[in-house]
């Protein structure tokens, strides 16, 4: 990741998990994010707040905001405050927390995988990915386009737990897997 080359932050795990989580809390969905430089774009269709509108007041509002490194990396500290703080350790899909959990499991994709430049968005729980990939010896670079549905996603986060153990115990660490 480009953004955190030379920092102790260079997972895309924690990054989307931290951005999913805002997303969460801030009620957006139908998100578009664009890597920069230094940082994203996340654009979406926010969900007004809750309290006393009318029925016309309840249209999605869409929303673009940008999220320097500065930010991401406040987003990440305040997720790592939260960690553990769940009233269950084992996440689904059908929860207020879709888009950390979602995010997250792309994330970890992006770490396995290692591309250079990231956009993707999301429609109705389903994301479609635009990865810049490094070409392998003296391949030339290209774009890879990655779907992944809302089934998909939910098997991914459902798998996750699971992934995470039997990562832990082949890393022989004995510290305890949080969700």
């Amino acid at each position: 990741m480009r953004i955190y080359e030379g920092s102790p932050r260079q997972g895309w795990e924690e990054v989307l998990r931290s951005i999913g989580a805002f997303v969460d809390r801030e009620r957006i969905k139908e998100l578009l994010l664009l890597e920069l430089d230094a940082g994203f774009i996340l654009q979406g269709m926010a969900v007004p707040a809750v309290g006393a509108r009318t029925e016309s007041e309840m249209t999605l509002v869409k929303i673009t905001r940008e999220l320097p490194d500065e930010e991401v990396a406040e987003l990440m500290e305040v997720a790592e405050a939260k960690r553990g703080t769940a009233t269950t350790d084992t996440p689904h899909a059908e929860i207020s927390n879709y888009y950390e959990q979602a995010m997250r499991v792309i994330g970890a994709y992006l770490d396995l995988n290692k591309p250079r430049d990231v956009f993707f968005f999301e429609q109705e729980g389903a994301f479609v990915l635009r990865l810049l990939m490094t070409g392998a010896g003296s391949a030339p670079a290209g774009h890879q386009l990655v779907e992944f549905t809302k089934e998909d996603i939910v098997a991914m986060i459902d798998a996750a737990p699971a992934q995470r153990d039997k990562a832990a115990r082949e890393s022989g660490s004995s510290g305890e897997t949080v969700a």
